[in-house]
C-alpha cells in the first residue's frame, strides 16, 4: 500500500550518456515520479546486449542426479575485481551477438565447467539490481546426463583471463554448504545463488 501515489505512475522522460567504458556505461535519467516532480536518476548500462534476445545475460542451474549418492547442483567460484573477493555463483555468462538464450546456457555451461547438457527451460527476465542498472538475465535449466561418456570427466574451456573453479554441493543442505565455505575460505557469494539456496531451506522446512 502506498499513500504518495502508485509506482505504476512514474516514466522516465529522458536518459542522458555520462563517461563512458568499454564495458559499462552511465547513464543519467530523467524521469517524472508519481506526482509529476522532475527527477534523476544515475545508472550503469552494459555495451553489449544484442537485439537478439533483448537480454543481457544467463544464470545455469544444472543438478547432477548421482546414482549413489544424493543431488547436487553445480557451482563456480572465481575472483570478482568488483567485490575484491573470490565469489560462489551459478555458471553464467553474456550471451554473444545472434545467439539464443538456449545456446548462451549450453555453451557456457561447457566452457565453464566442461559439462555437456541440453536446455529444458528458462525463467522470466530478472533483474539482479534494479536501483544501480538495467543488466537483466534469465534462469536457464540444463539437464546434466551423468551417463553419457561426455560427462564422465568434465573438463572445462576456460578462455584466457578466465580461472574459474568448478565444484558442487548437495542441494539437501545447500544453504549450510555455502556459508560454511564462505566462513571456511573467506570468500563470499553471488545474491542470487543465496537467495535460491535460502528459497530450498524454507521449502523443506514449511513442507512445500
Amino acid at each position: 500500500m502506498s499513500t504518495k501515489g502508485s509506482p505504476f505512475d512514474a516514466k522516465v522522460t529522458s536518459i542522458e550518456s555520462l563517461k563512458q567504458g568499454k564495458w559499462i556505461q552511465t547513464k543519467l535519467i530523467n524521469y517524472d515520479d508519481p506526482n509529476g516532480n522532475h527527477r534523476q536518476w544515475e545508472m550503469a548500462v552494459r555495451t553489449t546486449r544484442t537485439d537478439t534476445t533483448n537480454v543481457d545475460a544467463v544464470s545455469i542451474v544444472s543438478v547432477l542426479d548421482h546414482k549413489n549418492k544424493s543431488k547436487e547442483i553445480v557451482l563456480v567460484k572465481q575472483f570478482r575485481p568488483p567485490c575484491e573477493q573470490v565469489v560462489i555463483e551459478l555458471p553464467a555468462g553474456l550471451i554473444d551477438p545472434k545467439e539464443s538464450i538456449e545456446s548462451t546456457a549450453v555453451r557456457e555451461l561447457h566452457e565453464e565447467t566442461g559439462y555437456h547438457g541440453t536446455f529444458e527451460k528458462q525463467s522470466v527476465i530478472t533483474y539482479s539490481d534494479p536501483g544501480l542498472t538495467n543488466a537483466n538475465m534469465v534462469l536457464a535449466y540444463v539437464n546434466v546426463d551423468l551417463t553419457k561418456e561426455e560427462n564422465q570427466n568434465p573438463k572445462p574451456q576456460l578462455e584466457d583471463g578466465e580461472f574459474i573453479i568448478t565444484f558442487s554441493l548437495p542441494l539437501d543442505n545447500l544453504l549450510e554448504e555455502i556459508e560454511k565455505m564462505c566462513k571456511e575460505e573467506k570468500c563470499t557469494v553471488d545474491a542470487r545463488l543465496y537467495h535460491f539456496a535460502m528459497g530450498l531451506k524454507l521449502a523443506k522446512e514449511l513442507n512445500l
